[in-house]
Order: C-alpha cells, then structure tokens, then sequence
C-alpha cells in the first residue's frame, strides 16, 4: 500500500482577523423579511471591509450557522444561495468566500460555541477581532462576548451588522461598546 501524503494547509499568521457571521444565510425564518434589507446593507459594508483587509493581509473567516443540518456543505449552502433572488441571493453573490478564505460552520449562536474558531484563531496568533454580520442582537453579539472573555480585542462595525429592527441593534451594540469593551464605530470612521 502507498501512503500518500495530503497536502498540509496552513492556519495565514494573522494578528487580526475579520470574522463574517452567518452572512450566507437563506433569511427564510420568521423575522427575516424585516432583517433581508439591513442584512444587505450591512453586507455592502462588509465587502468594502473584507477588500480593506485583504489589502492588508488580514484573514478572513466565516463563521455559518449550520442550520441544525449535521452533513451540511456550505460551499453547497453558498452555490445554492448564489442562484436565488432577493436579498439572501445578493448577499451571498456579494460576499461568497475565496480559495483563501477559512469557513467554519458553527451550530449555536456564538462562533465560539463547539467549533474550532478558538484554535484556528490562536493558531494564527489572532489578538483582534472585527466581528460583523447577522444578526448584531444574538449571533454578533454572543460571539463578541465570548471574543472579550477569551482576551479578544474586539472591534464589531455598526454598518457591517444587521438586526431585525433599529431598537435590537441600537442595544446590542450599545451592550458592546460598554459592557464588552468593543469599538462599534463604522467600517468607514476607522482606517487600520
């Protein structure tokens, strides 16, 4: 029998990482037809983000609910979206993932929760966060939290995270700004 050796992909050196939480995401739950229109503009805020990031250097990682789905694919989850109207299909075109890319799927609400973010982050030497997404009241949030109790610095982009309505997100983001130490200003007020 011949052993053959499958090549080793590394975890990118990276000291900050952009984290984009259940962007990708079919908006067919009760609720979501009044969080399809923000979770599209938060999602063009994010492109312009994760271009920043790539300019300079910084990982990209998504973070994907797996929909109570155990043999999940979401690469197929992506294909699938891709080909739809609306605003689910328009934000998975706008924000499909690359090669480059990592993508993990996460089966509660905070990234953290039962999956390998916390090793995959530590393996690249990750000490920042920019936390965006879906929605900014419960998957951003938790995840922010679980971030700031890990030693996480965390930066969560009010224009990059949508909630189902302006009250949800206008507490979350102010729980936080002051309860978890995030810096919640826009994608736009902060250059590096």
């Amino acid at each position: 029998m011949v052993r053959t050796m499958m090549p080793h992909a590394q975890v990118p050196h990276s000291e900050r990482a952009l984290l984009l939480i259940d962007f990708i995401n079919p908006l067919d739950f009760p609720g979501a037809e009044k969080l399809a229109a923000p979770a599209l503009r938060a999602a063009k805020a994010a492109a312009k983000l994760r271009d920043r990031c790539d300019r300079q250097g910084i990982a990209v990682v998504y973070c994907n609910d797996n929909y109570g789905v155990w043999q999940s694919d979401f690469h197929s989850l992506v294909s699938q979206l891709t080909g739809r109207d609306g605003e689910a299909g328009e934000i998975a075109r706008l924000l499909a993932p690359r090669a480059t890319d990592l993508t993990l799927l996460k089966p509660r609400h905070s990234a953290f929760y039962c999956s390998p973010l916390e090793l995959v982050l530590r393996e690249m030497e990750a000490k920042e966060l920019f936390v965006c997404g879906l929605a900014a009241d419960m998957c951003v949030q938790l995840t922010a939290a679980d971030a700031f109790m890990r030693g996480f610095k965390v930066w969560a982009p009010a224009d990059c995270t949508a909630a189902e309505t302006p009250g949800a997100k206008a507490a979350a983001m102010k729980h936080m700004a002051t309860v978890l130490k995030c810096d919640v200003r826009a994608s736009t007020a902060r250059r590096k």
